[in-house]
């Protein structure tokens, strides 16, 4: 499974890959909010980090909007995508960036259907959003399973990836990963967190006391 950072704060993205498990970048409007400057400029620098996929949101509601912004996007570097809503709309734009050899990622997906029409439409990637969907009291992995079984059912799908968004705690990525999902896109909070056990930690802390004792008399 590809791990993605959630994130358009450079900080975070330059810890996350000192640990050598990022293999990409997914950005949107509400996190350009939170660091604010040029987002092209903010896009072109995570893009320098990674030689991964990095995620550039369109915000235009028409389809030549969408296309327009996405190939504006698509100069700024070869491993951007251009991430586009499910929207009819969007399903339009997709077709045609696909067609123009621009790599998309279709967000907000919130059932298989959404997702099978996407990746029909030619999108690279389709991100179910898992937490929004528990936040209603549904089984957002339900539809990580179904998109997955789906994928298996068929050729022709194998352009596309499922990747797990709104991930909101660490046993989101397990069960992404068991589900079948290619990727899962987290906050740096929830990759660190996938770090830590209290078992771990009192292991290292009785070697170094073990150690000590040993090596007190050298």
């Amino acid at each position: 499974m590809k791990f993605f950072l959630d994130t358009a704060d450079i900080e975070e993205i330059k810890t996350g890959i000192k640990w050598g498990v990022v293999d990409g970048v997914t950005t949107n409007p509400s996190l350009y909010a939170k660091v604010g400057g040029s987002y092209e400029e903010i896009l072109k620098e995570i893009c320098g980090l990674t030689k991964g996929p990095v995620s550039a949101e369109v915000m235009s509601d028409d389809a030549d909007g969408m296309v327009k912004e996405g190939l504006a996007f698509a100069k700024i570097a070869p491993n951007i995508v251009v991430k586009v809503a499910l929207t009819t709309a969007g399903l339009e734009a997709i077709s045609r960036l696909a067609a123009e050899g621009i790599k998309t990622n279709c967000t907000l997906i919130f059932t298989a259907n959404q997702g099978l029409m996407a990746a029909k439409a030619g999108a690279s990637l389709i991100s179910p959003f898992v937490g929004r969907l528990d936040d209603i009291n549904e089984d957002g992995m339900i539809v990580i399973q179904e998109l997955a079984e789906i994928f298996a059912n068929y050729e022709g799908l194998d352009h596309c990836e499922i990747l797990a968004a709104s991930i909101r705690h660490p046993r989101h990525v397990t069960e992404s990963a068991l589900a079948g999902a290619h990727v899962a896109t987290m906050p740096l909070k929830v990759l660190e967190q996938m770090t830590k056990h209290p078992l771990t930690d009192k292991g290292i802390a009785i070697f170094k006391s073990d150690w000590a004792k040993a090596t007190s008399g050298k």
